[in-house]
């Protein structure tokens, strides 16, 4: 599993969403995925908590209790994904995600309150040679510990969108 760098384009880039957050902490990731964004998007628009899981290579899932994998094909029950859906996150017994934007094959963004904090997240979708340039943002604010959230909160998300680029990584090639 490798971490997933943003491009310097990528960091200074205005994505959807960047209006909703005065940010304090923003976070970008991206992943390339050996597939074109048509065959990634079903993947995205299916992914999270009570609908497709959260994508992990076998390595790691087989550490995972069996009915908490995520899928390991396309459902087309979940593809239907709309404006205003709320997706339960793993974030807390209230953490939700909250779609604001679907724009089929290229942009998902989702928004949160976590406690004061409002975040946007959004992953966007691009044609990069015969596969898909996937960059992620995740925008916070107002966050209290700034530095805190950088490191720690950095640290976890790089971790998890590593984990998420090599389960779809696995799965596109499947």
């Amino acid at each position: 599993m490798h971490l997933a760098g943003p491009t310097t384009a990528e960091r200074t880039a205005s994505l959807p969403g960047d209006e909703l957050v005065d940010a304090d902490v923003v976070m970008d990731r991206g992943l390339d995925l050996p597939a074109p964004p048509e065959a990634v998007w079903p993947w995205l628009v299916q992914l999270g908590k009570r609908r497709a899981g959260w994508y992990l290579p076998r390595s790691v899932e087989r550490f995972v209790p069996p009915a908490r994998r995520a899928l390991r094909h396309v459902d087309p029950a979940l593809l239907v994904h709309e404006v205003g859906d709320v997706i339960p996150d793993w974030g807390g017994a209230d953490a939700t995600f909250t779609l604001a934007a679907i724009e089929p094959p290229r942009v998902l963004l989702y928004t949160s309150r976590r406690g004061r904090t409002d975040l946007t997240w959004c992953l966007l979708l691009r044609p990069a040679g015969d596969g898909t340039r996937l960059h992620l943002r995740l925008r916070l604010g107002p966050v209290r510990r700034r530095r805190t959230a950088e490191v720690v909160g950095g640290a976890f998300d790089a971790l998890t969108v590593a984990g998420l680029g090599a389960g779809l990584r696995e799965r596109l090639r499947d």
